[in-house]
């Protein structure tokens, strides 16, 4: 072990939670409970602007696989910080083969790449089709995070909806994405919905979802509500 990942260890294990930790792992059930650690999100992310600053840093980036849930995700937080975008793409496609768990997957997302979508759109239509679990559902994330306002176009709900897969994690982030798209696309989103484009859980479970939502009004949640599948 280097000599970063034994301080980095030794922080971790100065922050710990058990509390926390017990919370934790009961949201994760993909995550073995003795690789969690404990600590919390705002703790990793202070960790992490305190190491992008040293040369340590880029080394522990480096590093892969880790040991405990929480150095992935400071990893994941670390890419976070990284200002060239060809940078952060790279340390993403190392990264994700090693994410193991949805909490990991959908706490990253580097800034740099909103000054970037037109690269990162060609880049997510390669995640889609990975047949990777959590970087399909990484790839989802990002067109929910960068491309329902502004960078949104109709043929981005045809790609999510195009995709077929057996796992949870992967299912349950496609039935996310129509929700948020409901709320902020609900012309062009609502369609997939009438049409039954979506598998019947996936249906179900993104009408659930956006009839949550405060985003959208009691009359468009009223009639989502007509269209569930029994």
């Amino acid at each position: 072990m280097s000599d970063i990942e034994k301080e980095i260890r030794r922080r971790l294990f100065e922050l710990q939670d058990l509390k926390y930790k017990e919370f934790s792992c009961k949201l994760m059930p993909t995550v073995n409970p003795e690789t969690v650690i404990g600590v919390r999100t705002p703790e990793l992310r202070k960790l992490a602007r305190e190491f992008f600053k040293r040369p340590e840093g880029s080394e522990f980036l480096k590093i892969l696989p880790h040991g405990y849930y929480e150095e992935n995700n400071l990893h994941g937080f670390l890419i976070e910080t990284l200002r060239d975008y060809d940078a952060a793409v790279a340390s993403i496609d190392e990264f994700l083969p090693y994410i193991d768990n949805w909490a990991t997957c959908d706490l990253i997302s580097p800034k740099i790449f909103k000054k970037h979508l037109p690269e990162l759109y060609e880049k997510i239509k390669v995640w889609l089709i990975s047949g990777q679990t959590y970087t399909v559902r990484f790839g989802i994330g990002m067109l929910m995070s960068f491309y329902l306002d502004d960078a949104f176009r109709p043929e981005m709900l045809e790609l999510v909806a195009g995709i077929r897969s057996e796992e949870y994690y992967v299912n349950m982030m496609i039935a996310w994405y129509f929700a948020t798209a409901l709320a902020k696309q609900y012309e062009t989103a609502v369609p997939y919905i009438q049409e039954q484009r979506l598998e019947k859980w996936m249906h179900n479970k993104a009408i659930q979802k956006a009839v949550e939502s405060y985003r959208i009004g009691d009359e468009a949640k009223a009639y989502l509500r007509t269209l569930k599948v029994k």
